[in-house]
């Protein structure tokens, strides 16, 4: 078929000539050029129908072959086909043609019937997407992606090479429709369509249509005439094809879910965008909820999760940054793959812990994640739902430094009060204006009743501040701002201060004063001086950290204030544990939690080479074992089950070698003693039997802690007193060779079923809504 006629030809079709001929006494893979028009009706009484019954339906995979079809008799009445909606995705530079689901199909059939002339705009997808009906177009909600050709499909095709049946235009449908209707009504098939541009379309009866293609489209090198006239197989109606329809999705929404990526454009092995990653994880939660949550649906008290993704990497590689344009001018030539792939994503780690994109990486994740909060309570102002944020890899890193800098005021209050913030304080001469740009503001009346101003304050301690009741949090900051203040105070009364080793000097070319740069020796007071002072300006990098006696130590820039309270905070492949200790802090108190967000899970696969664990900075003095994941079919991989069976047997053997030998050791050296140990005063040796068999058990969990070897261990409250470690059960393929899937375990997470149930498990466990392990 010629370019117009295929999914991208929609542009329209001329009317086809319709004419009948005889083809019963031409072989099936004759080419249509050698046959004689005869333009008289068939009386039906054809070789083919005088045979058994069935014919043989032209194959993709044969030139001469034909599919068994049922010869059964039309039906006396024409019946209209029912119309299915598709939109097209491009696809390994393919145009893929996908199907909505039937309510969506439905609903956006039902616009068109009553649409008039008027563009009328359907939500589908679980209201992701909007679809313009008159205009054809499909345009995304939440984020930035090009329109998608939508069209209301009635007559499909599959030529030799295809997998899927591809949609004609519409109007090329209509006219095949109208050639099937008078072919129907008047039982009068052999029906040969001649289309404009070369097509030819015979309707041989209701259930073997073909299409052939004009020999001067054709490959000139090929070697037969079949090969010239390989035909298509025609199919009227999406019932008769090979569609995979999806299933609507719930229009209830129960929690959403907001995912932040991490370095990079790409999210998984595939080099797939976190659109797509993301979109996978949401069918696979769908797909979970239909299993192990049947009873609550039917009960009508579980819906659905929905999950958004949250880009940053674009903002901060685009043109507003010009920072690729800068990375490229100093990139070396050699190697230029390798060089792109490194400038794309492995530098989004420096970025971070830069001074300026650091602010621009967390304002961009911040803002979005706003952004389509709001959006999406204006698309769902039903909703009541909680609302959780996940982030994998850095993407975990920056949603935790957001939320270790949330406040627990307001919501609105406090996000104007983070656009207004002066992100440096330091250049304040009042004392109040220090305070807002500090957001101590609410300390103000307390300073100001024993008359401090900026310049006594700059005199004050720890000890002063702790007597004034200031808490410990905001007490650091004020002494923080005192010592950086002092520090610039000091750099502004002599040059410019620079790099320890660098001096800046007059440019004597220029008539300005403004310095130029040169190398000098420097004494080691003045070199470290000036180390102070630029760590003091440097009020906005993400390199500048301040040790919390309590917490978990910030970043001090300045960051936004989130719209919501997250409920959860999932962490997938996460670095956290590493840029924690790499900041200086040892240890974790165990009482600490996030402001505005009381639940916490760190989640990665065994052999993820950027994930580290979070428990061992609460817990330091205990070897505490992560919890494992249970798999979403139930019980633990036969492979580890097999595995722990054997170190459990190896184990035993080696102990009872070394029982035995050490008994028969003691038998021989120890002085005779009484055969049963003694015991207290008025007890029994039953009672001590008993006592040493219950001293042995293990105690029930209790919030805040775990067992380990007898005793309680405190596991903290960042996940509200339960477990914060959790790791998947690797494949057995993985378990071979742990370095071999090294990069696809930390990529692994969005197609993961066991992360997705656990997910879920963790809401609607809130919800009081249980799951069911299916019967496998």
């Amino acid at each position: 078929m010629s370019e117009g006629l295929g999914p991208e030809g929609g542009h329209s079709q001329p009317t086809p000539t319709i004419t009948v001929q005889d083809l019963s006494d031409r072989p099936a893979h004759t080419p249509l050029d050698r046959i004689t028009p005869a333009h008289t009706l068939l009386d039906g009484n054809t070789p083919v129908e005088q045979g058994s019954g069935v014919v043989e339906e032209t194959s993709p995979s044969s030139t001469s072959s034909f599919e068994l079809v049922d010869m059964e008799p039309a039906p006396p009445l024409y019946q209209p086909v029912q119309p299915h909606w598709f939109y097209c995705r491009r696809v390994d530079s393919k145009d893929v043609w996908l199907p909505f689901s039937r309510e969506d199909s439905e609903r956006l059939e039902q616009a068109l019937s009553t649409a008039g002339e008027e563009e009328v705009v359907v939500a589908v997808e679980g209201e992701r997407y909007d679809v313009r009906v008159r205009e054809r177009q499909r345009y995304a909600v939440y984020w930035e992606q090009g329109p998608s050709e939508v069209r209301r499909c009635t007559w499909f095709y599959k030529g030799d090479k295809d997998t899927r049946y591809m949609p004609y235009p519409e109007e090329f449908s209509t006219n095949l429709e109208e050639a099937y209707m008078i072919a129907v009504t008047l039982d009068e098939w052999k029906r040969k369509l001649d289309f404009p541009s070369g097509e030819t379309v015979i309707l041989h009866n209701p259930k073997l249509i073909m299409q052939y293609q004009p020999i001067t489209l054709q490959d000139e090198w090929v070697s037969s005439p079949s090969e010239q006239t390989r035909p298509r197989t025609v199919k009227r109606g999406v019932d008769n094809i090979t569609a995979e329809i999806p299933d609507g999705e719930p229009e209830t929404i129960d929690h959403l879910v907001f995912m932040v990526h991490g370095i990079g454009p790409a999210c998984d092995i595939r080099f797939r965008s976190i659109i797509q990653c993301v979109n996978d994880f949401r069918s696979a939660s769908l797909s979970l909820l239909g299993s192990h949550y049947r009873r609550g649906q039917e009960e009508g008290r579980v819906g659905r999760v929905e999950f958004l993704p949250v880009n940053w990497h674009s903002a901060l590689h685009g043109d507003a940054t010009g920072v690729d344009e800068d990375i490229q001018r100093i990139t070396l030539p050699s190697i230029s793959r390798l060089r792109h792939f490194t400038n794309d994503t492995l530098l989004d780690l420096f970025f971070y812990n830069s001074p300026t994109y650091c602010q621009t990486i967390v304002d961009t994740v911040a803002s979005e994640v706003n952004k389509l909060h709001s959006l999406f309570k204006h698309r769902h102002p039903e909703f009541t739902g909680a609302v959780s944020v996940v982030g994998h890899s850095l993407g975990s890193l920056i949603l935790f430094d957001l939320l270790t800098n949330q406040k627990t005021g307001s919501g609105e209050a406090d996000r104007d009060e983070g656009r207004n913030r002066d992100p440096c304080p330091l250049t304040c001469d009042a004392l109040e204006q220090a305070l807002c740009r500090m957001g101590l503001q609410e300390h103000l009346a307390t300073l100001q009743s024993v008359d401090l101003d900026l310049d006594s304050l700059a005199m004050c301690d720890e000890t002063d501040l702790t007597e004034l009741g200031i808490p410990l949090g905001p007490r650091k900051k004020i002494l923080s701002f005192i010592r950086k203040r002092h520090f610039l105070q000091e750099g502004r009364q002599g040059t410019v201060l620079l790099a320890p080793g660098m001096q800046a000097l007059p440019d004597p070319s220029e008539d300005s004063p403004s310095p130029t740069v040169s190398f000098g020796n420097q004494s080691s007071e003045a070199s470290a001086r000036r180390q102070q002072f630029l760590r003091a300006q440097s009020i906005t990098s993400a390199v500048d950290y301040e040790y919390f006696d309590v917490g978990i130590g910030q970043v001090s820039i300045n960051y936004p204030q989130l719209a919501f309270h997250p409920q959860t905070f999932f962490a997938f492949g996460s670095p956290i544990g590493m840029f924690l200790t790499v900041r200086g802090l040892k240890r974790i108190d165990p009482n600490y939690t996030f402001p505005t967000c009381k639940n916490f899970y760190n989640i990665y696969h065994p052999f993820d080479p950027v994930a580290y664990r979070i428990e061992p900075m609460i817990v330091s003095e205990s070897d505490l074992e992560p919890m494992l994941i249970p798999h979403h079919k139930g019980r633990k991989r036969m492979h580890l089950e097999l595995k722990e069976s054997l170190t459990r047997m190896s184990t035993d053997l080696k102990n009872n070698v070394l029982g035995s030998f050490r008994t028969a050791w003691q038998s021989l050296v120890r002085m005779p003693v009484a055969a049963l140990p003694p015991v207290e005063d008025g007890e029994t040796t039953a009672e001590r039997s008993l006592q040493e068999t219950e001293s042995g058990h293990e105690e029930v969990e209790s919030p805040g802690s775990v067992e380990d070897k007898g005793r309680q261990v405190k596991v903290g409250m960042l996940n509200g007193g339960r477990r914060i470690d959790y790791v998947l059960q690797e494949a057995p393929i993985e378990s071979f060779n742990e370095y071999l899937f090294a990069i696809q375990s930390h990529l692994c997470y969005w197609e993961s079923e066991d992360t997705a149930l656990l997910l879920l498990k963790e809401i609607y466990d809130k919800l009081g809504v249980a799951f069911e392990q299916p019967q496998q």
